[in-house]
């Protein structure tokens, strides 16, 4: 079922399914809820889903002025207020990502746990295994002609305006995020950290994240590329409903997560 929530400046497009406790999926860059199609069946047997197109994204009309990951947190801060009603789970994917970690930052109070994939917390020259491959990237390239059809598909700007949208969604990729370690360790949710271990992302900077959030844990896919939640559904879908199922056991040999004082989790020896 689908509906449009008039946000501040954002009429933004929502799909909801299932019922149990809320959870929020964040689809990624350039995307629509429909890549979520792998997940639904499973994770709407136990939760109640809410799927909101970002701004620019899916049915969701474009704004002005430039997109930037913390407006898109404000716009997921206003739908979890109006429309869910409440603190719920966040599932975010590659962009989703970085926008779920911008909202447990922003509002801790309406984020219960977190699930974070092929996320960064940093710009893409400093995050990506080949930064130069936003050089290649144009509205018109071949390397986006799938992004193009779903913007087409779903768009009610119109498909002429795709390329000020592509433009400045490569524009952010550029510059944005722009958090440290010592933002991300003021994330209080508990949060999993999923990639694919052929991802966009180094395992380096994926590795980063972890280490630098207060409270996660770390699941590396194998076999699996950005694309995983496509690839592998089932192990995703598996991982997911564990961590916001909670409950985590302790481990036999703990050293990050080891009682008294906290190790230096930026060490490399």
């Amino acid at each position: 079922m689908g509906d449009y929530a008039d946000l501040a400046g954002v009429r933004t497009w929502y799909e909801t399914e299932g019922s149990g406790d809320p959870l929020v999926l964040l689809h990624g860059g350039f995307c629509t809820n429909d890549t979520w199609g792998a997940q639904l069946p499973e994770l709407a047997v136990s939760y109640r889903l809410y799927l909101p197109e970002r701004r620019a994204h899916g049915r969701t009309p474009d704004v002005e002025g430039p997109l930037a990951y913390t407006d898109m947190a404000g716009d997921t801060v206003a739908f979890l207020e109006s429309v869910v009603g409440g603190p719920a789970h966040l599932v975010g994917w590659s962009d989703g990502g970085v926008v779920a970690l911008l909202t447990a930052l922003a509002r801790p109070d309406l984020v219960r746990r977190m699930v974070v994939i092929g996320a960064t917390f940093r710009p893409a020259s400093e995050a990506f295994v080949a930064p130069e491959m936003l050089d290649a990237l144009t509205p018109d390239s071949a390397d986006m002609a799938f992004f193009r059809e779903l913007y087409v598909a779903a768009s009610p700007d119109g498909p002429d305006h795709w390329p000020a949208v592509a433009t400045r969604m490569i524009d952010m990729w550029r510059t944005q995020p722009t958090l440290d370690a010592g933002d991300l360790a003021a994330v209080r949710a508990p949060t999993l950290v999923i990639a694919g271990d052929d991802d966009l992302m180094t395992l380096e900077h994926t590795a980063a994240l972890y280490r630098a959030l207060h409270d996660a844990r770390l699941a590396v896919v194998p076999g699996a590329s950005h694309l995983v939640p496509l690839e592998q559904p089932a192990e995703v879908d598996r991982l997911i409903l564990g961590h916001l199922a909670g409950g985590e056991a302790g481990t036999m040999m703990p050293v990050l997560r080891a009682p008294g004082p906290a190790p230096d989790r930026d060490a490399t020896g």
